[in-house]
């Protein structure tokens, strides 16, 4: 009997279940299996068949309308797309979402209210900007599918968010828009021919059944744009109202509902006016604005998507017996590449044959190729650009850099600032000032001027929708984190641009930071009866468990026996070193003070720290560190822009001083453990002060994670980045003068967007409740406000 293609169980003599998969139609044991497999399939995920281990597990038989959404919870669909964090009662899984039918900020608002009544559920965050959603949820109390299904029970359809999937999306919304609008211009053309005859006075002498011809035949051609082109504005508002909520929507729905429903009258008993011209006129302005958003959100939005399609679909593998093309996804740790002159690396690694110059700007933002040989790590998505290399793969593509940096923007980008939070509220709460007022426009009007009432009421509707303060702020934020990406700042949390215009400190650890980090031996001194190269050994087994930049220092030395003595117990002790033993023999090593002793080092020469076992100290290691090149102009440029400096830093010795005195900071804090760090960043808190932070190491992770905003520097350790809010890619400390003057100039757009949103409204609410504005100017208005704020935020994007 055949094998069932998904599952390998034997395939019924009289089984008809099939799926045509690469071409080839392959058998299926049952619906169920057959229903897994399309699934697949249709995630883009077909090459899972052709690099699996072991069959896939049998598909259950379940309700046709369920098995879509059900089938997201089996662990090969979610391998593509779903991290896990945390290990027993604190695991959590995490997913970003595309999400289809969003309009507004109140859609986001209300999928996220909705969600998170979810058992289970732990963080749920809509953009309206990239239309995806981050969702993170407890797999032990909440299935994936349960998550889709509660976006299915709001009328939003949701599913995984992949590349190429999204650029179906768009084409998709582009496709329905232009054709809604198309309907709408060219229809609304004709209702404007039809709309001469009637109000001008051209054919005042034709008899009343040819005007009555003439409204029909407004309705007529009015009818298709109601049903077809409107419908967009129709499902948001009714999704809304399903809820108990208002959105944009519901004021748009109810101004052209009332009035078509208030011409259909006047045609069909032939009394009063009709404004059918004006109603396909508003639809035609909206989907202008609507499509005008769509391509710009999509404009901002890019850059994470453009960074996916960096690293190469293939790759060239080297196995025992030869090399082949393999798919890049499917490379594992151990694996050898073979990469090319002009080639893009398929995944993270270590070079271990050749030399060549490798451009690293979809990184760090540094245009200029760096040379990279033997023993140097490589990054998936940089371009060799001068010669063949061969690299042993040391992450898997969803754990390269290029990954986390993809997942830490889209956090960033999910992370809501408090302006962003203010902008949502004023734009719920608006629709609902905005139906008062024209409820007490309507009231006026009919008690003075009973024909007008509805016209005006409806210009009042369109004329305030208040789309451009909805789009006043995450257009903006979203355009300028694409641009610090570009520019080696990728941000973690969404505040860091709010905090960078408002502070007035800048707090900087020294090693790692304002030091290259490079720390390199200079002298070793023996104080006991062990000798020079035994002192030595000892402190490289330790170090050998630290990832503390003093430790390199130590790594790089050549080792003296051939091998290491083994070591136990090893525990770094942050702030001042590291313990362990050797041979069952208890070591210490570190600063003077921890140990208990006098240091009596030469401020000159460099870092001083000690060896010692339960008798006493054994040796004095004389380490030197160097400054980095942009320091001394980053302290004065700092300075020059009104923010005070401090270096915080655990090395009590001499040498601080003298580097606090080169660099002519305003305060030199030193010999301070992690928590007194986080004890002094309190303090000036208390103070008023709102400080960044800037760190690196083991011991910076606490006050990284206390500061008001933190950068890590990229070459820190993986707790600092983890701890901190934004990290400097290039290790390039000029890049956070950069950083701040976009935040400023971001506040300055946002502030824009706000006063001209809010400045429109007040300026055109008069003129539609006193009648000076008619409908279809009011709708052209209105579109051209939503499009002045969008193309303003996308200034940030230069």
């Amino acid at each position: 009997m055949t094998g069932c293609f998904h599952c390998g169980e034997p395939v019924p003599t009289d089984s008809h279940f099939t799926l045509e998969i690469k071409g080839i139609v392959q058998p299926m044991c049952c619906p169920g299996c057959q229903a897994v497999a399309q699934t697949i399939l249709e995630c883009g995920l077909a090459s899972y068949y052709e690099h699996r281990t072991a069959p896939g597990s049998k598909g259950e038989l379940v309700p046709s309308e369920l098995a879509a959404l059900t089938h997201y919870d089996l662990a090969e669909v979610q391998q593509e797309f779903v991290t896990e964090t945390g290990t027993g009662s604190q695991r959590m899984r995490e997913i970003q979402l595309t999400v289809e039918g969003l309009t507004c900020a109140a859609c986001a608002w209300l999928i996220e209210r909705h969600l998170s009544k979810l058992s289970g559920l732990h963080y749920v965050n809509v953009n309206t900007t990239t239309h995806r959603a981050c969702i993170k949820w407890d797999p032990d109390r909440l299935s994936l599918s349960d998550i889709l299904k509660g976006f299915a029970k709001i009328g939003y359809r949701a599913y995984p968010f992949q590349t190429h999937s999204q650029e179906a999306l768009y084409a998709r919304e582009v496709r329905s828009y232009m054709f809604r609008m198309a309907l709408a211009g060219l229809g609304s053309m004709q209702v404007m021919m039809c709309a001469v005859a009637l109000y001008m006075d051209l054919f005042i002498s034709v008899e009343e059944e040819f005007m009555v011809y003439f409204k029909w035949i407004s309705l007529l051609l009015s009818t298709p744009i109601m049903i077809y082109s409107a419908q967009p504005f129709y499902l948001g508002a009714w999704r809304s109202l399903k809820q108990g909520h208002l959105s944009m929507d519901v004021s748009v729905s109810l101004a052209l509902i009332g009035a078509f429903v208030a011409s259909l009258w006047a045609t069909v008993f032939n009394t009063g006016e009709v404004y059918y011209d004006s109603i396909t006129m508003f639809v035609f302005f909206l989907l202008l604005g609507r499509l005008l958003e769509l391509r710009a959100r999509r404009k901002a939005s890019e850059s994470s998507s453009n960074l996916a399609r960096l690293v190469p679909v293939m790759a060239t593998r080297i196995d025992d017996d030869g090399e082949r093309e393999v798919a890049a996804k499917t490379l594992r740790i151990g694996d050898r590449v073979r990469v090319l002159a002009g080639a893009t690396l398929p995944a993270d690694g270590l070079i271990l044959q050749g030399q060549a110059s490798l451009n690293e700007a979809m990184l760090t933002g540094e245009q200029l190729p760096l040379l990279k040989q033997a023993g140097d790590p490589v990054y998936a998505g940089t371009i060799n650009t001068d010669a063949p290399l061969e690299i042993r793969v040391s992450h898997p593509i969803e754990e390269s850099r290029l990954a986390q940096i993809m997942r830490l923007q889209d956090s960033a980008l999910d992370d809501k600032p408090a302006i962003a939070q203010l902008a949502d509220v004023l734009s719920r709460h608006f629709i609902l000032v905005l139906l008062v007022i024209a409820a007490l426009v309507w009231t006026f009007w009919h008690f003075h001027a009973p024909e007008r009432a509805f016209w005006v009421t409806l210009a009042v509707l369109v004329a305030t929708c208040p789309c451009a303060l909805s789009l006043a702020t995450p257009t903006a934020l979203t355009s300028a984190t694409a641009h610090l990406t570009r520019s080696g700042i990728l941000l973690r949390r969404g505040h860091v641009l709010d905090i960078l215009t408002k502070a007035n400190r800048v707090v900087m650890d020294k090693t790692g930071t304002l030091t290259t980090g490079n720390i390199s031996l200079v002298q070793t001194r023996t104080l006991a009866e062990l000798d020079e190269a035994q002192c030595l050994a000892i402190a490289q087994a330790l170090e050998a468990y630290s990832e503390h930049p003093i430790a390199r220092a130590f790594r790089n030395q050549p080792v003296v026996y051939g091998v290491l003595p083994a070591a136990s117990d090893v525990t770094p002790v942050i702030g001042h070193g590291i313990e362990g033993k050797i041979a069952g023999k208890p070591y210490r090593l570190g600063s003077a003070s921890w140990l208990g002793l006098a240091d009596d080092q030469d401020a000159a020469q460099g870092l001083a720290i000690y060896l010692a076992d339960e008798h006493g100290p054994l040796a004095r290691f004389v380490l030197a560190d160097t400054l980095r090149p942009d320091a001394r102009a980053l302290i004065q440029a700092f300075q020059a822009a009104g923010l005070q400096t401090t270096i915080l830093t655990g090395d009590g010795s001499a040498q601080s001083d003298r580097l606090a005195r080169e660099l002519g900071v305003d305060e030199l804090v030193k010999g301070v453990t992690p928590d007194g760090k986080l004890a002094y960043l309190k303090a000036r808190e208390a103070a008023g002060d709102i400080s960044i932070m800037v760190g690196d190491g083991i011991n910076d992770a606490p006050v990284l994670a206390g500061a008001h905003a933190s950068f890590a520097m990229a070459g820190g350790t993986d707790l600092a980045k983890n701890s901190a809010d934004a990290i400097l890619l290039a290790d390039d400390l000029s890049r956070l003068l950069a950083a701040r003057t976009l935040a400023l100039r971001t506040r300055k757009i946002i502030k824009e967007n706000f006063a001209w949103s809010i400045g429109y409204n007040l300026l055109v609410l008069p003129l539609a409740a006193s009648g000076w504005l008619p409908p279809y100017l009011a709708a052209a208005g209105m579109s051209l406000s939503s499009l002045i704020v969008v193309t303003n935020s996308m200034r940030l994007n230069r």
